[in-house]
């Protein structure tokens, strides 16, 4: 846990490949499952705001593919990453790729509308990033697992 502590820190550090390297570092964690719920929330909170926050674009994907990583080991709400719709619209669109994909992990029917905008962005890969986001969710409200709740592991 102290790593973990130390590497979240280092999100509010000057120098951005100090804020690069915890991202990537916390998203190592995510990857390998090895944080309970709680603390995966947490990181996956900060992780989002940085991404908001953040003006280096290299930080900034760290952050976003670092959040991406949580999805595979955590069920996550909305909730947690819906800060991320405030800055969309403004995103490189390799980088709104990563946000429309975890649009999609949180399986929330309420993420439509955060998704649909883009089905006509001028990016193809942003366009088919968000027909996959919006079939996970579809794909998930058909097997019943798309209700907003508590995050679970």
């Amino acid at each position: 846990m102290k790593d973990v502590l130390v590497a979240l820190e280092a999100l509010t550090g000057c120098d951005p490949d100090r804020r690069d390297l915890a991202a990537e570092v916390l998203g190592d964690f995510l990857r390998c499952a090895v944080l309970d719920t709680a603390t995966a929330c947490l990181v996956v909170g900060r992780l989002a705001s940085l991404a908001v926050t953040e003006s280096v674009v290299k930080v900034r994907e760290s952050a976003l593919n670092a959040v991406c990583e949580a999805f595979d080991h955590y069920s996550l709400p909305l909730g947690l990453v819906e800060p991320l719709a405030s800055v969309v619209r403004t995103l490189e669109p390799e980088l709104l790729e990563y946000a429309l994909y975890i649009f999609g992990a949180t399986q929330d029917p309420r993420a439509r509308s955060l998704i649909e905008p883009f089905l006509h962005h001028p990016d193809p890969n942003v366009r088919e990033e968000a027909r996959l986001a919006g079939a996970e969710i579809a794909m998930s409200m058909t097997f019943g697992h798309g209700s907003p709740g508590p995050a679970s592991q």
